[in-house]
């Protein structure tokens, strides 16, 4: 075999794991982030330092980094699932507000049930809200064609104004601009956990969110609905021909993610504020877990690790302006450049081939 055809099969192997491809991009991210510090005169070893010892440098906070990292890894679920459905999930910010908005109406006006009963409706109402809502765009794209790109960011945008609309009608506190304080019964915080982790904002989300992981898993590559699934995302026309019914599977795929969503909605009310505000612009999870499942190759033990990464740079960002005098926004700047290294894989394999075929020729000389 030649050097060159070392090269391209170790190049091959390199793209088909999809391994290597996120931890240059992370790398070359920091150290971009890094040049913009040195630009702007700070000190980037510093500034990094601060950033770890704010997500570790007290039970707090790591429990409030664990907090940033649920709603993350929700929508990246939602965003990796309806990719490997072919579809591009751009809506998960509209999902998340619409299970937000329909756990707080279900956890503020129902006060007669136990905790036992109320607490899993209301999560079970808040995802299934959050499933209509991403059917709603797969409905358009499956039976009229619409993109379902255009269709998500219309959708996100009726999200947020049905959802004030509805805090103002049906759930508002009185001379605020939020909804009502959801009943006790329907809490998903762990007090107990909460007092170890020093008053850190702790839920039961993180949990729910790391078996939905493992359904994410299960779901796609074990059962014969995600073969479906998949197969769809690979080729529509494929699977047409195969019998597979394409508008029933683009439909079905857009709707888990949809719940998925849904779900980072429903935590963000009843584990970490126990209520809604009447918002101006959405918080930005959707778009986040864009970047999330991207980082993750839509794989979800990738998206998993993306979502720790993403939640430890946002909530270590705090660190970073106080301690260092850094600006929070070259954190945004790290993860951009992150997410272009992510989708530049063919600058990244430029850059790894010398690599490859050096360690290639070592291993010839040794042989």
């Amino acid at each position: 075999m030649s050097d060159n055809q070392s090269v391209k099969k170790w190049s091959r192997i390199f793209v088909a794991n999809n391994i290597w491809v996120p931890i240059i991009a992370i790398v070359l991210g920091l150290i971009c982030g890094a040049i913009v510090m040195w630009i702007g005169g700070f000190n980037a070893m510093e500034a990094y330092q601060a950033l770890f010892d704010k997500v570790f440098g007290s039970k707090y906070d790591i429990g409030e980094t664990i907090r940033t990292i649920t709603p993350l890894l929700f929508t990246g679920l939602s965003v990796g699932f309806a990719f490997r459905a072919g579809l591009f999930n751009i809506g998960a910010d509209g999902q998340l507000i619409m299970g937000m908005t329909g756990a707080t109406i279900v956890g503020v006006k129902i006060d007669f049930l136990p905790w036992i009963v109320h607490a899993p409706l209301t999560v079970i109402c808040g995802m299934l809200i959050g499933g209509l809502w991403g059917a709603l765009a797969g409905y358009l794209k499956s039976s009229r064609g619409v993109n379902e790109v255009i269709s998500c960011i219309m959708l996100n945008w009726i999200a947020l104004y049905l959802s004030n609309y509805l805090i103002r009608t049906v759930v508002l506190k009185p001379g605020t601009q939020r909804s009502e304080t959801i009943q006790e019964s329907a809490s998903m915080s762990i007090g107990w956990l909460s007092t170890f982790m020093d008053n850190a904002r702790m839920d039961w989300g993180i949990v729910i969110g790391l078996i939905c992981t493992s359904l994410f898993y299960i779901i796609l590559w074990r059962t014969k609905q995600g073969y479906e699934l998949r197969a769809v995302g690979f080729n529509p026309e494929a699977a047409r021909f195969s019998g597979i019914n394409v508008p029933k599977n683009m439909l079905k795929s857009m709707m888990i993610a949809g719940m998925f969503a849904g779900l980072g909605g429903v935590f963000e009310v009843l584990g970490v504020f126990h209520y809604q505000v009447i918002s101006a612009a959405s918080a930005g999870y959707g778009f986040d877990g864009i970047a999330v499942a991207l980082l993750g190759g839509n794989h979800p033990v990738g998206i998993l690790l993306s979502s720790i990464l993403f939640g430890v740079l946002t909530y270590g960002s705090a660190g970073m302006n106080f301690s260092a005098s850094v600006p929070t926004e070259i954190v945004r700047i790290v993860i951009g450049c992150i997410i272009f290294f992510v989708a530049s894989q063919g600058l990244i394999q430029m850059l790894y081939k010398p690599f490859m075929a050096r360690r290639e020729a070592k291993r010839k000389e040794a042989a």
